[in-house]
């Protein structure tokens, strides 16, 4: 089976609608409270519990697919500086439906 993954592209909040820009807030601050251990990075369980608390059906296959997508080191984690490509990719797929 083949993927494709669409290149990531740096995210500046203020280019964003603002419709968008409330979410992408929201989203970056789930996924900041789920830092359990508070290192400053998000594991694998971390991220698939942010999908949890955003009651995605499928969180482990969102979680595989956000990594796919924002580990651009590889090292099996999302650092501050990944974290836009994972909110990023969580916008394409809950835009609208983010609720505070």
């Amino acid at each position: 089976m083949v993927f494709f993954f669409r290149k990531a592209v740096q995210v500046n909040i203020k280019d964003l609608p603002v419709s968008l820009q409330a979410d992408y807030a929201e989203i970056r601050k789930i996924f900041k409270s789920c830092d359990a251990n508070e290192d400053g990075r998000l594991s694998w369980e971390e991220v698939k519990a942010g999908f949890r608390k955003l009651q995605s059906r499928w969180p482990a296959y969102r979680a595989q697919r956000a990594f796919k997508v924002a580990d651009k080191n590889g090292d099996g984690y999302i650092s501050e500086a990944e974290l836009d490509q994972l909110v990023q990719y969580t916008l394409e797929r809950y835009k609208g439906k983010i609720r505070n």
